[in-house]
């Protein structure tokens, strides 16, 4: 009796541990033949439209220094209300200064290879980016790409985006380091074909 229920307990346990395991890569009707991601410069465009926003300091202070003007020129001191113009002139200039833009974008590719017999056409890829010495996720950017790749061709997708791939690089400045302590896989997410039909991951 004892022995007839650890069998059942070890077919038990092999079963979930079955269960829990990932399909294998091989499997897939897709490689990922390689992928990448670069740091780019763009000459962003400041924004026009984007004015001078005022604390209730900076409120405040105007006030005060209009009111300086005005009691200057009541009492007919021109050189001291001119002085208060010219600062309060100086300090708007700055104000309406817009801090400094991003710098850099990020170009994401990955290069697909369509094994199945069907044409795909929409891609949802993630790239994830993870730190190489604790194996823990810093980073994840989802993509969605309309492109046909017909079975047995391989197409390379590229994504242009603001978003770094991990908080440790920056968008304003370049750093050699960067990188270092940094990994990256893509990871299909679904693919749509042409004729409707759909695989999605587990």
């Amino acid at each position: 009796m004892r022995i007839r229920f650890l069998v059942v307990l070890c077919l038990c346990l092999c079963g979930s541990v079955s269960a829990q395991s990932p399909a294998p890569e091989e499997n897939l009707d897709f490689t990922i033949v390689k992928h990448s991601w670069t740091k780019e410069r763009i000459n962003w465009e400041g924004d026009p439209f984007g004015g001078p926003v005022e604390s209730f300091d900076d409120v405040r202070r105007r006030r005060v220094d209009e009111r300086r003007v005005e009691r200057a020129r009541s009492t007919g001191n021109i050189a001291e209300a001119a002085k208060v113009e010219r600062e309060m002139r100086s300090e708007q200039v700055i104000k309406t200064r817009p801090p400094a833009p991003p710098r850099y974008a990020f170009l994401y590719k990955v290069s697909l290879r369509n094994n199945s017999n069907k044409t795909i056409k929409i891609i949802d890829w993630d790239y994830v980016f993870f730190s190489s010495n604790t194996q823990s996720e810093t980073g994840r950017l989802e993509f969605t790409s309309d492109a046909k790749i017909g079975p047995g061709k391989t197409k390379e997708l590229n994504v242009m985006a603001r978003r770094p791939p991990a908080k440790t690089v920056s968008v304003y400045e370049r750093d050699k380091t960067e990188r270092q302590g940094l990994d990256g896989q893509v990871v299909i997410m679904r693919l749509e074909y042409t004729d409707g039909s759909i695989w999605q991951r587990p």
